[in-house]
This record gives structure tokens, C-alpha cells and sequence, in this order.
């Protein structure tokens, strides 16, 4: 006999946009919004999870305020689960890692993205988000940045412009 999952057991996804969403205008070359291209993501991976997903925001994270990163923290406190898993940005994740690090302390949130749009086929962006579910199931509660297969606690991360990967921070 299956249980059905109770709230807490369900893995809370939070969308904020980020390279992760973009789509490409092929007739102005630009990169856009439109939908988020999780529900299609997590279909492809086969994931098999109880997964309670809501898009806060769809938005570069260069144009991410500090009212965005207190909706995101309001949003992350008040969930009833306690593992998160946060799409964003690559340009300021580790800022607003750092920002749910000195807010919130009982849950495992894992902040993940893309280098490239998920659209353009090449992108790490369904690597990085299976990543991301599995260290939200597996890691003690704390902040972090789940990129390329590492996972790194906040205040601990960079994202290396050169490389295009994040790293360590002694």
C-alpha cells in the first residue's frame, strides 16, 4: 500500500526566471521571457517526486531588486515544506544565496540555473536542476548553489567569469 506524501515530504520549486527561461527572438536575436520551461524539464527528466512548484518572478537576475530577493525570502519562510529548490539567474545567485543564508535556517533551499537557455538544446540547465533536486533530498538544512554537479554552501560560492563555473571561496 503507497502513502500519499505528506506536505512536508514534497520539494517546493520556486521560478524566478534567469537564463534557465529564456527564450531566443530569432527575428530581433534577443533573449526573452515567456513561460518557464520547468513543467517540460521535469517531464523530460522523468522526475518522480511530490514537487510543489510556483513561479514568483520571470526576470534576468542583473534585474533582480532587494524587494525581489524579500519577496523570495518571504516566499521561502513562509513555504510549508522545508526543501527548496530556487531557479535563477547565474549573475547574482550568490547574492541572493547569501541574502536567504542570514534569513533562513531550518530548511535545505538550493538555488540552481543555467549558463545557457534550456531551449537552445545545449544547455547544462536540466543537468543542473536534477542536481539541484537531489541535494535539496539529500543535504542538512542550510543555503545553497547547485551548479555543473557541485553543490556549494552560500557564503562559500563565486561564480568564475572567465570559466563560466562556480567555485569554492576560501
Amino acid at each position: 500500500m503507497s502513502r500519499e506524501p505528506a506536505k512536508q515530504d514534497a520539494i517546493r520549486i520556486f521560478i524566478t526566471g534567469g537564463t534557465f527561461d529564456k527564450e531566443y527572438d530569432e527575428l530581433t536575436g534577443r533573449l526573452y521571457f515567456k513561460d518557464s520551461h520547468l513543467g517540460e524539464m521535469l517531464r523530460l527528466g522523468r522526475a518522480n517526486l511530490p514537487l510543489e512548484i510556483r513561479t514568483l518572478m520571470m526576470i534576468d537576475s542583473l534585474d533582480m531588486t532587494a524587494g525581489d530577493r524579500a519577496l523570495i525570502v518571504e516566499q521561502v519562510r513562509g513555504a510549508a515544506e522545508s526543501r527548496i529548490v530556487i531557479t535563477h539567474g547565474t549573475d547574482t545567485m550568490v547574492e541572493t544565496a547569501d541574502v536567504l543564508a542570514a534569513s533562513i535556517h531550518n530548511k535545505t533551499v538550493v538555488l540552481t540555473g543555467a549558463m545557457i537557455p534550456y531551449k537552445f538544446g545545449s544547455s547544462d540547465g536540466l543537468f543542473n536542476l536534477g542536481s539541484a533536486l537531489a541535494f535539496a533530498q539529500t543535504l542538512p538544512p542550510d543555503v545553497y548553489i547547485a551548479m555543473n554537479g557541485r553543490c556549494f554552501p552560500a557564503g562559500h560560492v563565486r561564480k568564475n567569469r572567465q570559466t563560466g563555473m562556480f567555485e569554492d571561496v576560501l
